[in-house]
């Protein structure tokens, strides 16, 4: 059966990752692996910042392993660093600054993930930023891929930017979200990045526990009204060519 096989039907009863299922994604490929990590961290960082980080003036205290919004504190991880002098990424694991092995757990278990996927961005320690690799691209992988719930925050400073992991945040930051947020996000996305429209799609519905099912090259996705999700095939990939709720 092909990727579009007629009534092909992929059920959640609750939260599952796409890298956990069967479904054909190349774990070699940033591309494919980027395009399964953005939906969910999108909708997790739209409600950090609305519920968590609210505007408030930060602090980061490595010592205690924790990041602070107002009075409110954190439990951290340290994911790398963006360095403003010679425009470069250094991934946590390198641990130039000697940091208590717990704080950078996340990103040693990312390089783990990226040894054994064959992803060079993830084992590399440290290289040039551009649009595609930079501080809020790695922090969305690494947040991503973890089976651990993680909010993520970038921190700009007078040499560059840090970024960090965080835990132990209101449930409500992971709740998932319906067929109108789900169409404004996904529109959002296919603009903004260059990512794989049906990987996108369908790691975003899984994670989200929204059962769906395929009608020839289109995803009924079973929301309070059902959506469809119509694609188009543009080369080799395909794209998404419609996103319409289905009224009655």
């Amino acid at each position: 059966m092909g990727l579009f096989s007629k009534k092909e039907k992929k059920q959640t009863s609750d939260r599952k990752s796409i890298f956990d299922s069967d479904y054909p994604i190349d774990k070699s490929s940033w591309y494919q692996f980027f395009s399964a990590c953005l939906g969910k961290m999108m909708v997790i960082q739209n409600a950090c910042s609305e519920q968590v980080v609210r505007g408030r003036d930060w602090n980061v205290d490595f010592s205690a392993g924790v990041i602070s919004f107002g009075g409110d504190e954190y439990p951290l991880q340290f994911i790398g660093s963006e360095a403003a002098s010679d425009n470069t990424w250094l991934w946590g694991w390198e641990n130039i600054n000697g940091f208590d092995e717990r704080i950078i757990a996340l990103a040693e278990s990312t390089k783990r993930l990226g040894e054994l996927w064959g992803l060079e961005p993830l084992t590399t320690a440290e290289f040039e930023l551009d649009e595609t690799f930079n501080g809020h691209n790695l922090a969305i992988i690494a947040c991503g891929i973890s089976r651990e719930e993680f909010c993520y925050y970038r921190g700009p400073h007078s040499g560059g930017a840090i970024l960090v992991a965080f835990s132990g945040v209101p449930s409500q930051v992971f709740s998932p979200i319906d067929g109108k947020e789900f169409t404004h996000l996904t529109l959002q996305c296919i603009q903004k990045f260059h990512i794989d429209h049906k990987i996108f799609a369908e790691s975003l519905l899984l994670w989200n526990g929204t059962e769906y099912e395929w009608e020839g090259n289109c995803i009924k996705a079973h929301f309070d009204r059902d959506l469809n999700i119509e694609f188009e095939q543009a080369g080799e990939c395909w794209r998404i060519s419609s996103v319409k709720t289905i009224l009655g």
